[in-house]
């Protein structure tokens, strides 16, 4: 966008006064000109010239906090609760305690929402940016460049909120290349791009999945409604067995045609959605996507990502491949390490990234190597947890949608939403 066109505003001539005799009569005589006044040119006032709106660059290297000097981020989409929670819009109890809440910077939706809008505007030129001949790790630097650059890196205080997941086709999750690892995207492929950004540990967690032809088509908008339906379903006291059940029923209405072959599109059900905690991104409760008996209820102030994930193939996913995602326990235990470069690179670990997910590359980033050892000890005693890449059969592909939600005490906000998805 150009800056305003500045217009120039004329200042009328002032009048010249002339004296003429001491007594002040008017002889009839016109008066003679005064020398040069005839020729005095009108004087224009500039300006000053308006101050020209940041704007963000291709690719995306501009700080949000340019774009919004103000510090008030873009406020989600939001939805009222339904049922037996449809009093909560209108409480002025509940607006009382939402008044309350955001007196608290703590827990203020302020971080999550300048999250949230790093990663629509990374996502934004992601998605137009992506295509079939890129290798992996030219998109996962694309992404992580973008939102260290947007959300202002720095330490534990913002940056990235876990390793990019980039899993192709009946990788369904938990996959990002690796040094050396030259995988390309090809045309046929079904890619699931799964990137988080956090600011001050309130962890943005959102999902989208994009192909090249329209084959697969039917299963990104299966997986797509299914996420929908789970965030329209949600709310304080919902039962997360319950809310499953309406992920399921969505996802298996649909069904997909390749070859003149229909495949029904299964939820992938030993994957999930999840509540996420301040710098832990699986914060202890899970959103299954199959129906069953789980009690549990969503609560007033959690967050959740609302995740669903929808297959050709099986709809159960095993653990297979390098591993490159892990992260250090919440409570991990205090154990003593044998290996003194197991303790260095725990340091290193709670230094660098604490609890929040991290991956192979980011330790090669900050400059770590021969590595490999220390780390897979620290995963055998327990301190570190490994995420290996999760996949369905062979020949099968996989969608996944994501969102992150707030169960606010009037209504549900869905900060991640976006004009994409």
């Amino acid at each position: 966008m150009t800056g305003a066109v500045t217009e120039r505003d004329k200042i009328p001539p002032v009048p010249v006064d002339v004296d003429d005799d001491d007594d002040g009569e008017d002889d009839g005589v016109p008066d003679a000109p005064t020398p040069g006044a005839g020729d005095s040119k009108k004087k224009k006032k500039k300006k000053k010239p308006k101050k020209k709106k940041a704007e963000q660059s291709e690719p995306p290297r501009v700080g949000l906090s340019k774009l919004f000097p103000d510090g008030h981020w873009p406020e989600g989409e939001l939805q009222e609760y339904k049922h037996d929670n449809a009093w909560r819009t209108t409480s002025e109890e509940a607006r009382y305690n939402e008044r309350t809440a955001m007196e608290d910077p703590e827990t203020t939706y302020a971080h999550i929402r300048r999250a949230a809008e790093v990663h629509r505007q990374v996502r934004k030129y992601v998605r137009g940016h992506i295509k079939p001949g890129m290798t992996m790790t030219e998109i996962v630097e694309t992404v992580e460049d973008g939102t260290r650059a947007l959300v202002e890196e720095d330490g534990l205080e913002s940056g990235v909120g876990f390793p990019t997941g980039v899993s192709l086709n009946n990788c369904a999750a938990h996959y990002t290349p690796n040094a050396g690892d030259t995988t390309v995207l090809h045309q046929g492929d079904v890619l699931k791009v799964d990137f988080g950004v956090h600011v001050k540990g309130r962890i943005l967690d959102s999902a989208f999945t994009m192909t090249f032809e329209p084959t697969y088509n039917k299963l990104l908008e299966a997986v797509k409604a299914a996420t929908d339906t789970g965030i329209r379903e949600a709310g304080i006291d919902v039962r997360l067995g319950e809310l499953a059940g309406a992920i399921q029923e969505t996802m298996e209405s649909y069904e997909v045609e390749v070859d003149g072959k229909v495949y029904p599109v299964k939820p992938i059900r030993n994957l999930s959605g999840h509540s996420i905690n301040r710098y832990q991104i699986h914060g202890g409760k899970s959103v299954m996507l199959v129906k069953n008996d789980d009690p549990t209820k969503m609560e007033e102030g959690e967050y959740f990502a609302i995740e669903t994930f929808g297959s050709t193939g099986r709809g159960h996913v095993v653990e297979s491949g390098d591993c490159s995602h892990y992260a250090r326990m919440v409570d991990a235990p205090n154990v003593p390490l044998r290996l003194t470069s197991a303790k260095s690179l725990l340091k290193t670990i709670n230094k660098n990234f604490g609890s929040l997910p991290f991956c192979r590359r980011y330790l090669d980033r900050i400059g770590e190597s021969k590595y490999l050892l220390a780390l897979n000890h620290l995963v055998a005693q327990g301190i570190v947890q490994d995420y290996p890449p999760l996949f369905d059969q062979r020949g099968a592909m996989t969608a996944q949608f994501e969102h992150t939600i707030i169960l606010r005490p009037t209504r549900k906000e869905v900060v991640s939403r976006g004009e994409d998805y």
